[in-house]
């Protein structure tokens, strides 16, 4: 297992002559197994930070480690290679492949890898996990947003993670449906260890995760360790 730091990172777009600093001198650590959430407004900077942590993207300035090793410096393979062994992605819009099953899209990640496991007999398992082992042959337009949303979390923890990076996992779906996706992520990282860091604007969700980052313009605004004395 492993803990993520933010050493002074920002990152910083550029278009039709205008510079937009997304993020801005960005410091702050997660340690191995902590549940996260990270709220503020629309352009805040909530989902390239997330972006950076699973190394979807670069800064422009600062230093992201893992376990104290510089990660942002590897080459393209080498950034691959770490996504694969140590993240996984739950999305807002599912990225679900509509050609194929839901079994098939949970083994999707491992196509051209070589795993010492039965890709087949995990997403089984995973399924039945979340929930829709009967569901295993259903193709996507075949399922509910929340289903579709259950087969991503499989999909996402197929080559075993140390971390689930989730953005806006339940925008698309109804709050009840939202709540069961989010339980779903709150008892694998209890059962599995697994870190978790969810991007949400559902402040129902966000209060019930054990770190609380608030962002605004680019900014860390303020950290909530709920585990701290003094909190519940």
């Amino acid at each position: 297992m492993g803990s993520f730091r933010c050493r002074n990172i920002t990152r910083t777009f550029s278009g039709d002559g205008v510079t937009t600093n997304a993020l801005s001198d960005i410091s702050i650590s997660f340690q191995e197994g902590d549940l996260v959430s990270i709220t503020g407004p629309s352009g805040s900077g909530k989902s390239t930070l997330l972006s950076i942590l699973g190394t979807l993207d670069l800064p422009t300035e600062g230093e992201l480690f893992f376990n104290g090793k510089i990660i942002n410096q590897l080459n393209a393979k080498e950034l691959a290679d770490f996504r694969f062994e140590k993240v996984g992605f739950i999305f807002q819009q599912f990225h679900l492949i509509p050609t194929l099953t839901a079994i098939e899209n949970v083994m999707a990640p491992l196509f051209g890898r070589k795993v010492d496991y039965d890709p087949k007999e995990r997403a089984l398992g995973l399924l039945e996990r979340v929930g829709l082992s009967e569901k295993a042959d259903a193709l996507p337009s075949q399922l509910s947003g929340g289903q579709q949303q259950r087969v991503a979390v499989a999909r996402a923890l197929i080559h075993e993670p140390e971390w689930l990076f989730a953005d806006e996992p339940t925008g698309n779906l109804d709050s009840e449906t939202g709540e069961v996706i989010f339980d779903l992520l709150r008892e694998l990282n209890r059962e599995k260890g697994c870190g978790v860091i969810c991007v949400t604007h559902d402040p129902s969700i966000a209060e019930r995760a054990e770190v609380q980052v608030r962002m605004k313009d680019g900014k860390i605004i303020e950290v909530i360790d709920t585990r701290l004395a003094g909190h519940a």
